[in-house]
């Protein structure tokens, strides 16, 4: 039997909440790049990150498509799998989803939220790439759709972002989360957990910080290093000690613990297909490693947010 998922405040529970009934993503590829791979803040993008390491398999061969069949199609592919589920969530996440003027943004995000049923977007992107025109439109839409903007942050600590070659600082996801603050927009943040020059105080610290920030979901996973990186280069050359799922899960019993228990979880676990892992564990990332970590966070009597200090 499966545990409940009171012990963290997740993302399914969430949703079912809010909107009365089980909702789905459906993944789409807006043909979007990343400054940090362009060259108008850096080349190569960020060292950790394969797009195809971490998009669902479907979406990978999808830029020929239209938005209007890339939502249909997976759509259907959803109701094939899960049945009684009429409700959606569009989910731009390939690169990064505001990157580009703001009339193509329009007619991408437009073309989603057409289908009668997709209730709202969510929409990764990245501090830098949130031009106040961009912030506006988003808003007039959040007013009568769910919407979401992932912003991708990965670390707190600016000697860390520009180690993986991140192309912008800490700062510039404060003043983002600034600039939304006024609006009706969700806010997701991204963090990575395991870089080796960082420290289990620094990542209990990062619990601390994000506590007080004014975001609603976040995306967590541990550090795993895939094929086609920078830091997959650097990890053949000189291997570097990552965290096992015992360690990895001690570290997310610590970490929840001082999380404050309104933001809601949307991820505990990073995976990506083994053939792609330089470093594979084999249930990080599997429903079971969730599992696992929800019963000893059980047996323990602990649950997210215990030692959150308000």
């Amino acid at each position: 039997m499966k545990l409940k998922t009171s012990i963290i405040n997740s993302y399914a529970d969430y949703l079912r909440q809010l909107h009365g009934e089980r909702v789905q993503k459906v993944t789409v590829d807006g043909g979007f790049t990343c400054p940090n791979r362009d060259g108008l803040v850096g080349v190569g993008g960020c060292t950790f990150c394969n797009n195809a390491s971490f998009s669902p398999a479907y979406s990978l061969g999808q830029r020929d498509l239209s938005i209007k069949e890339q939502v249909e199609r997976g759509i259907l592919r959803v109701k094939q799998r899960y049945r009684n589920v009429n409700k959606f969530v569009v989910y731009f996440q390939a690169y990064s989803n505001t990157y580009a003027p703001l009339e193509q943004l329009q007619r991408l995000y437009q073309e989603a939220l057409d289908h009668p049923q997709v209730i709202g977007l969510a929409i990764g992107t990245r501090p830098d790439c949130l031009r106040p025109e961009i912030v506006d439109y988003l808003d007039s839409i959040a007013q009568v759709k769910d919407i979401t903007l992932e912003i991708g942050v990965e670390s707190i600590y600016d000697d860390t972002l520009q180690r993986i070659n991140r192309g912008h600082d800490y700062r510039s996801f404060e003043q983002a989360l600034t600039l939304l603050a006024p609006t009706k927009i969700r806010v997701a943040t991204h963090l990575i957990l395991g870089f080796p020059w960082e420290s289990k105080k620094m990542w209990l610290e990062s619990a601390d910080h994000l506590s007080s920030l004014p975001i609603d979901f976040l995306k967590i996973h541990q550090l795993h290093i895939v094929k086609g990186t920078a830091l997959g280069e650097e990890y053949q050359k000189e291997p570097f000690s990552l965290m096992t799922e015992d360690e990895y899960q001690e570290l997310l019993i610590n970490f929840l613990s001082r999380l404050n228990p309104k933001i809601v979880i949307q991820r505990l676990f990073g995976q990506a297909p083994q053939e792609m892992l330089l470093s594979p564990v084999p249930r990080m990332g599997t429903g079971a490693a969730t599992e696992a970590l929800l019963f000893e966070m059980k047996q323990r009597g602990v649950y997210q947010g215990i030692l959150f200090k308000h």
